[in-house]
């Protein structure tokens, strides 16, 4: 049984995260920027003690030191930020706008980073040590071959660079950074025609996780455990 600690749990891949880790009997925190709103997760804690569930709104760095003081000193074994934005679709170019843009660079690339900074603490108490981002395939440029979504592409693309300096810099606490591609999801950011569900996606993601040592470090890989270019 371990500790694990969610963001962006109200709904999609991080709402599945917190049901399948629940189901084979972990302890769960999960966060989201409004608990009384969300109505699924509420249901999942009144049916399982395991499970508490904080506020925490990813665009305002100012919450993170209160999110973290809310844990006390609660050991965490995995970290996953999985808390994401695409922003505007309509924003190709001609049409970008510098307030979108540091919108979604704030939530999808400054907060996992500033996040780790305020839960460092908890996450040296815990046993495994695992910090997990979930990023996209559409932030390797080397996979870049269609052009376009500049501001979600430039956002996952600057965190895997902001995970590979963890990766770094973390090393010699024993911890282990990854950036993980869910693949292409059914959830309200992937939409119906994505080629998987949001079980298969989170069931392969777990299985990963499960499998991550400390030589894994700073890998960026598929939720099949495929590793991808950068």
């Amino acid at each position: 049984m371990a500790n694990i600690l969610i963001t962006g749990s109200n709904r999609g891949i991080g709402l599945e995260f917190v049901s399948q880790y629940l189901d084979r009997g972990d302890i769960v925190f999960a966060s989201c920027r409004d608990p009384r709103g969300a109505d699924r997760l509420r249901v999942l804690q009144t049916d399982d003690a395991r499970l508490s569930v904080i506020e925490l709104d990813v665009s305002n760095p100012d919450s993170f030191v209160d999110f973290a003081a809310s844990l006390g000193g609660q050991a965490i074994d995995v970290f996953i930020n999985n808390a994401g934005v695409y922003g505007p679709r309509s924003a190709g170019f001609g049409d970008v706008s510098a307030q979108d843009w540091l919108s979604v660079l704030q939530i999808n690339t400054i907060a996992p980073l500033l996040l780790t900074q305020a839960l460092i603490a908890n996450i040296k108490r815990g046993n495994e040590g695992k910090l997990v981002y979930v990023t996209s395939k559409m932030g390797s440029i080397a996979d870049n071959t269609s052009g376009a979504s500049y501001i979600y592409r430039t956002s996952k693309t600057a965190l895997n660079q902001v995970v590979k300096s963890l990766s770094a810099d973390l090393a010699a606490d024993g911890l282990t950074a990854v950036v993980v591609h869910p693949g292409w999801v059914q959830t309200d950011m992937g939409g119906p025609n994505a080629l998987i569900n949001a079980q298969t996606s989170v069931r392969g993601m777990i299985s990963v996780i499960d499998g991550i040592t400390r030589s894994d470090s700073g890998r960026f890989l598929n939720y099949d455990g495929i590793a991808i270019p950068w």
